[in-house]
């Protein structure tokens, strides 16, 4: 099985996520355990499968339209759960290698 390791930008605007959830009051803060998991996977740059490049690309084409949301780009938990998807770099990322993995 092939896998792929997250690039560096992908990383960091994982841990960030984390890091801006981890400030957030319980309230205020987002992700599923899932979104969780996939975070800490991504900030430690932990080789990812084809198949979760899948589920990556599934979750920024359900989520784009929190962008319009209230919070967007700040603190808002559509973004916080964005980021912790590995955000804009995640999605270029997975999108780029999938584009060519079906070619």
């Amino acid at each position: 099985m092939q896998t792929f390791r997250p690039p560096a930008d992908v990383a960091e605007t994982a841990r960030y996520g984390l890091n801006l959830r981890a400030s957030m009051p319980p309230s205020r803060r987002a992700g599923t355990p899932v979104g969780i998991r996939r975070a800490v996977q991504l900030a430690n740059q932990q080789p990812v499968s084809e198949n979760t490049l899948r589920r990556m690309r599934s979750y920024f084409r359900r989520h784009a339209v929190d962008a319009r949301g209230k919070g967007w780009g700040e603190d808002s938990k559509g973004w916080q759960a964005w980021l912790l998807w590995g955000g804009y770099a995640g999605q270029t990322w997975c999108e780029d290698i999938l584009a060519e993995l079906e070619v």
